[in-house]
């Protein structure tokens, strides 16, 4: 099963930084190919449908929230992505010298319908480019 992992440094607290990106219906104010992104229900079991930039939806559930721990984890219910069986944490953490903290995105999933290195990069280029949003919004 295909694993993807990637990490940003930030110069803001975990908290600062969880305070944007901790609520599972944050994502269109952090990652720029979230047009809107709507919830129902509440707490683990509720399902975030995400409007797509240029079109597209996709439907994901909240598996597991740690707020004091900053992290989330979620699977993909539906999508137009080249996945399938997904699973992911976003996950903020200080870091070890006190000064800042690390934003990881990490999933695991099936190739569908596409090479497994298709997918990979697929998944690379989104998690890049919310990663790139958030240095750029807190001047990482």
């Amino acid at each position: 099963m295909p694993k993807v992992s990637m990490s940003v440094p930030l110069p803001a607290s975990a908290e600062q930084v969880w305070q944007l990106i901790g609520h599972f219906n944050a994502l269109p104010d952090w990652h720029p190919a979230i047009e809107k992104s709507e919830v129902k229900g509440k707490g683990k079991g509720s399902v975030r449908t995400l409007k797509l930039v240029g079109g597209g939806t996709i439907e994901e559930k909240l598996e597991q929230l740690d707020d004091n721990g900053h992290a989330y984890s979620y699977t993909i219910v539906s999508s137009p992505l080249p996945v399938a069986n997904y699973s992911a944490t976003i996950r903020v953490h200080p870091n070890p010298d006190g000064e800042g903290c690390t934003v990881e995105w990490a999933s695991d999933f099936e190739a569908a319908g596409v090479p497994q290195s298709d997918a990979m990069a697929t998944m690379q280029n989104i998690y890049q480019s919310g990663l790139d949003n958030l240095r750029k919004m807190f001047g990482g």
